[in-house]
């Protein structure tokens, strides 16, 4: 039995999820997240392999059309996909595995997966949302005001989630983040499969 949690974790696009991931994976070990798949163009910085595996729409439909995909979905006006045996393989290898997606994603991760930890991060208003999209500096009004729209559309479906983090305070945010995967690893079963030889030795008749 794998060791590995897989965790699913959602935001509207500006409340701070990929940093909040960043530094989550730089204070936990054996913790990865699963690159997607996208159709979308890289944006300046980004790597292929590190911040997506990009491609165009052809190959993306004939993934989804032989079944490698655990989930996609549409964005906007593009394709996002999370490669099932990736996850799989870490899985299986006690690694937790992260997957950053929309809640359509996770609907679909969630039946494949019930077992699944599902994270919704939500900003503490809308103004500071709109605030941080404009921070970016990299889109127009326009699609910054579509963004926010989208973003409201995907906060409706907090209620889908397993815990919610409201990051306000990004300190508080990363603390209360890192104690949900702290808390998983101790559950009993996992502590069970680490820690075997020493509960044996613990239980082993004395005299």
């Amino acid at each position: 039995m794998s060791l590995g949690t897989l965790y699913i974790i959602s935001a509207p696009s500006g409340a701070g999820k990929t940093s909040l991931v960043k530094a989550l994976l730089e204070r936990l070990s054996d913790v990865a997240v699963s690159v997607s798949h996208t159709t979308r163009v890289p944006r300046p910085g980004e790597q292929h392999g590190v911040d997506y595996h990009y491609i165009n729409k052809v190959e993306f439909k004939r993934l989804v059309k032989c079944g490698e995909f655990l989930e996609h979905a549409q964005v906007f006006d593009n394709y996002y996909g999370t490669r099932r045996a990736t996850v799989l393989e870490r899985l299986e290898a006690g690694e937790d595995v992260i997957l950053e997606i929309d809640w359509q994603g996770a609907r679909q991760v969630a039946e494949a997966f019930p077992q699944a930890i599902r994270i919704f991060i939500l900003p503490p208003s809308r103004e500071a949302l709109q605030e941080r999209l404009m921070a970016r500096g990299q889109d127009s009004d326009e699609v910054i005001s579509r963004r926010m729209a989208d973003a409201v559309n995907e906060m409706r479906h907090y209620n889908e989630y397993d815990y919610l983090v409201f990051n306000d305070d990004f300190d508080v945010a990363l603390h209360e983040l890192e104690a949900l995967f702290r808390a998983r690893r101790l559950r009993s079963d996992a502590q069970q499969q680490r820690y075997t030889s020493q509960l044996k030795q613990l239980l082993e008749p004395t005299g």
